[in-house]
């Protein structure tokens, strides 16, 4: 019996459709596993510099949490006012999940709790601006009024 022969063939096409199967299954455990690291959220406090970087290299959703007042009285350029307060959850429906969201506050309390608030409701990539706008303040970096 040769390569030609029947029972040879019926054997060569039962292994090469159980290693054409094997590596279907391995492709699709690793796209999967792809979407899964993907969609995972992750929240990064960053440094002032960092922020800087995020914003020019990202189209991102810059958020300051502080109340009106303090928003008037100063902010990074291009942020929006989203107070947070006890309402900050349902003002989320208003962003996009799908972008960027950078946040920050006076000193860095409300935006790591905002953060964390915006993790849960699945926002994918969070960044925390460490110290909030006074350490952008110390920097030397403009607000605008």
């Amino acid at each position: 019996m040769g390569w030609g022969s029947n029972a040879d063939g019926g054997l060569i096409m039962k292994s090469l459709l159980v290693l054409f199967l094997s590596l279907v299954l391995l492709a699709s455990m690793n796209s999967c596993k792809n979407a899964e690291a993907s969609e995972k959220p992750s929240l990064e406090v960053v440094s002032v510099q960092q922020m800087i970087d995020v914003l020019k290299a990202e189209d991102v959703q810059l958020i300051d949490v502080r109340t009106p007042e303090e928003f008037t009285s100063g902010h990074i350029k291009g942020a929006e006012n989203v107070t947070y307060d006890a309402n900050f959850s349902k003002k989320l429906a208003n962003l996009d999940k799908t972008k960027p969201v950078a946040v920050y506050c006076h000193k860095g309390g409300r935006s790591a709790k905002s953060a964390v608030l915006l993790k849960g409701a699945g926002f994918q990539k969070i960044y925390d601006l460490d110290g909030g706008l006074s350490s952008w303040v110390q920097d030397n970096r403009q607000v605008v009024k």
